[in-house]
């Protein structure tokens, strides 16, 4: 949707006062203004009680306000200093980060976030506020992590294609990589099926086996028709997916995953191949919803 001003849509970013924080916030600024859209930056606060005012002082809550208000102006100040034409907007939420961001990005176009704020235990690769909002948005969710500074027109743009129904998770690297003028990698893995006490299976076995998975790899591809600008290469690879896609990120500047429904009640919201991609990958991952 273009804006009476010129702009185009909304990026949305969620900030706090650490590095990961601001390696987000450059990375949203670079992008939104990348698509000549707003940037919106919030910073989420629980604030205090009034049970917990009574325990500390009635200034404290001001106090929290007040800190949460410097770490806007700071984002402002920052981005503005290295994108001075980018419409930018503040909002401080009185809410819980995860629930204030979802709530923000029911309107917004790409929500970015950090890979770990405030708390959390130091072995934790991924905080527990960035997998909430990968796994729950409605939009496409980016994680800034790894190498930030290099930028997917130096890397590429990976994208991991799980199944027939990953035509938004392409599109969205395709537009992203038109933007950019940057190639594109589709990389589909897949494991031969070896029956019970085989140790290895047929050839004609293998080769029907790949044959179904380069038509999955070419259904989820039908919309690299529409970006005929953008450089494709479609590769079909056989081992494990997360693994060869953490590997891929080494030497991308963006790896774009879908998001699909979790295969049972209690399974993992993201998926065992999201997750640990998440965890691992050492570029900026983005995790796009499949409709």
């Amino acid at each position: 949707m273009v804006k009476h001003d010129g702009r185009t849509g909304t990026v949305l970013v969620g900030v706090d006062d650490t590095s990961h924080g601001w390696l987000a916030a450059d990375w949203a600024a670079a992008e939104a203004e990348l698509r000549g859209s707003t940037l919106r930056v919030v910073h989420a606060v629980h604030g205090i009680t009034g049970a917990e005012v009574e325990l500390v002082s009635e200034g404290a809550d001001r106090q929290v306000l007040d800190a949460a208000a410097t770490v806007l102006d700071d984002a402002r100040t920052r981005i503005a200093a290295g994108h001075p034409g980018l419409h930018v907007e503040t909002v401080l939420a009185r809410d819980h980060p995860a629930e204030a961001l979802l709530s923000a990005a029911e309107d917004a176009d790409l929500l970015v976030v950090g890979t770990r704020g405030r708390g959390g235990f130091a072995g934790l690769l991924l905080g527990s506020v960035s997998l909430k909002l990968a796994a729950h948005a409605t939009c496409p969710v980016v994680v800034v992590r790894g190498h930030a500074e290099k930028k997917a027109a130096d890397g590429g743009i990976v994208v991991g294609v799980r199944d027939e129904h990953d035509e938004n998770a392409v599109r969205f690297a395709l537009a992203e990589a038109e933007l950019l003028q940057a190639p594109v990698r589709l990389i589909h893995a897949w494991t031969p099926l070896v029956d019970a006490g085989r140790m290895i299976p047929q050839v004609s076995q293998v080769d029907e086996e790949r044959k179904a998975h380069a038509r999955v790899l070419n259904q989820a591809a039908r919309p690299v028709a529409e970006y005929p600008q953008v450089h494709v290469d479609m590769e079909l690879v056989v081992g494990a997916p997360a693994a060869l896609l953490v590997e891929a990120s080494a030497g991308a500047g963006l790896l774009v995953l879908p998001r699909h429904p979790p295969a049972a009640r209690l399974g993992l919201r993201l998926g065992a191949v999201v997750h640990a991609v998440l965890h691992h990958a050492t570029c900026p991952v983005a995790v796009v919803p499949v409709s």
